[in-house]
């Protein structure tokens, strides 16, 4: 197995405490700093655009039981610099890069060969950025960047269409970057087709809209739809930029994104933990088939996944203490992000959340892990959950790390 962490810098009330930004990001380094040292291999932290409290004022609030910030990192480039000037050996990843918001794919592009270029100025510098691309997950980040249904059309094609756009960024993304001059029609276009419909019905229902007139070009099989982004032959620079200090990595579960970014270079997949286990092993089959040539065979390790993880190693307590303290940690932190979330508690909910969370002493940690992933998996573990106690963060990051890995198979770097 091989471990990473993941970092949320979640700014949201525990027990009626919100920790001002500078806190955050004083823990946050604080954690990466200590996991550096401990050897986490790569350090995956969350990105987030745009207030949620501010958007709570709004009628369509996304989460209006939420208190705080979903996240405050909303630049990797930015902190990763200051990462890799405060660490020895640890990567970054992102969790995940949303490159529809902020100025579109050629923005983003643009921002991470210069990235790149001022990151690989050291020569003794090779760690790498592990950049997770994705549509993002709240919509109120894009809408202010145009990236809404424009018409009754796209408003009743949405689900699929929103899907196309990140393909579309994705594809501009990714050819900009290594270097290709190009402009929109150079790029596949934006084409609504039945069988991307989960029924004929949904299907006629956006057909018959084209009909009375809709924007949209009628295919024979199919409507076109006008691109999101407009721009004559343009080239990303700086040309130069140190693409192998790069890994790609597509936070989209559908098969053809995960096609689109390999035909452009080696592109692993992120985080599908949540999903059914037929479901990991079906992605796993479909990477072995796709995963691009200059990445070498496909590997279980290039699916990072992400675990919830409660650890209590306190020395003093026997391993039935151990594990009672750490089910409640679990239950309480597990409660109040699905009250934040939702506004109500539902029991089997969060008892099921918490079952599907990893939790107890090291050895129960050991137990769970080896249970429920493969030994050649790569673990994405997330400590400090709802959690703004800097010192017992640090303290399950040394419980894992000094006793509950040895317990677990190592797979060499």
């Amino acid at each position: 197995m091989k471990f990473d962490i993941f970092l949320s810098i979640c700014q949201t009330e525990v027990d009626g405490y919100v920790p001002s930004e500078r806190t955050m990001f004083e823990n946050f380094f604080d954690q990466v700093q200590l996991a550096d040292e401990l050897g986490f291999d790569i350090a995956w932290i969350a990105e987030s655009h745009l207030s949620c409290q501010v958007q709570k004022q709004n009628p369509d609030a996304v989460i209006p039981h939420f208190k705080g910030e979903i996240g405050l990192n909303t630049d990797i480039f930015q902190l990763a610099h200051k990462v890799f000037q405060k660490t020895k050996r640890i990567q970054i990843g992102s969790a995940i890069r949303n490159i529809l918001c902020n100025g579109g794919p050629v923005a983003h592009a643009e921002a991470l060969k210069t990235f790149l270029t001022l990151h690989g100025l050291d020569p003794h510098e090779q760690r790498k950025i592990y950049l997770g691309v994705a549509a993002g997950r709240f919509p109120f980040s894009n809408i202010p960047y145009g990236i809404r249904p424009r018409s009754d059309l796209e408003q009743k094609a949405w689900p699929v269409l929103r899907g196309l756009v990140f393909q579309q960024a994705l594809e501009i993304f990714l050819r900009t970057l290594k270097g290709e001059h190009l402009a929109i029609t150079d790029v596949a276009p934006l084409r609504l087709l039945p069988s991307q419909f989960r029924s004929s019905q949904e299907w006629h229902a956006v057909w018959a809209l084209r009909e009375q007139g809709e924007a949209g070009a009628l295919e024979v099989d199919g409507i076109v739809v006008e691109p999101y982004w407009s721009f004559d032959k343009v080239g990303v620079i700086p040309f130069e930029a140190p693409l192998h200090l790069l890994q790609l990595v597509l936070g989209s579960h559908d098969a053809a994104a995960q096609e689109l970014g390999n035909r452009y270079l080696p592109a692993w997949v992120f985080n599908l933990s949540i999903t059914p286990q037929t479901t990991i092993e079906a992605t796993h089959q479909h990477m072995v088939e796709v995963f691009h040539k200059d990445g070498g065979m496909w590997r279980r390790s290039y699916m990072p996944r992400t675990v919830l993880i409660f650890v209590n190693g306190e020395e003093h307590l026997s391993r039935d203490q151990q594990r009672a303290k750490a089910r409640v940690a679990a239950e309480k932190a597990i409660s109040n992000y699905w009250l934040a979330i939702e506004g109500t508690l539902d029991p089997a909910k969060i008892t099921q959340a918490v079952e599907n969370a990893v939790y107890g002493s090291p050895e129960d940690v050991a137990e769970q892990i080896k249970a429920s992933y493969h030994p050649q998996d790569r673990l994405m573990l997330w400590f400090d959950f709802n959690n703004h106690d800097n010192e017992a963060v640090k303290a399950s990051m040394k419980a894992f790390w000094y006793q509950t890995r040895p317990l677990l198979p190592q797979e060499d770097h």
